[in-house]
């Protein structure tokens, strides 16, 4: 069981507010592992969309994130790309 926990910057130009933050909850369906952010004090499930909306990110604000279970790498590529991708 892996763990990884990042401090990541959100690129995507739309932060991750409802499309982006939809395609995140819809790739992160498939992955086993728990993945956790925290922004501003807060620490949501990724999995779920209105949580991530919720936080309202804009794009250039920066999050922790925090991957737990089997396929964590697997989880973090999905992460990576969604908040990085434009």
């Amino acid at each position: 069981m892996g763990k990884i926990i990042r401090r990541v910057t959100v690129t995507n130009p739309e932060g991750l507010h409802a499309r982006p933050a939809g395609r995140l909850v819809k790739l992160l369906s498939g992955v086993k592992s728990s993945v956790t952010i925290k922004y501003k004090g807060k620490e949501i499930n990724a999995k779920s969309v209105l949580s991530v909306m919720a936080l309202g990110i804009d794009p250039g604000e920066e999050v922790e994130v925090i991957i737990e279970g089997e396929d964590a790498e697997q989880a973090w590529r999905i992460v990576e790309g969604v908040i990085g991708a434009g």
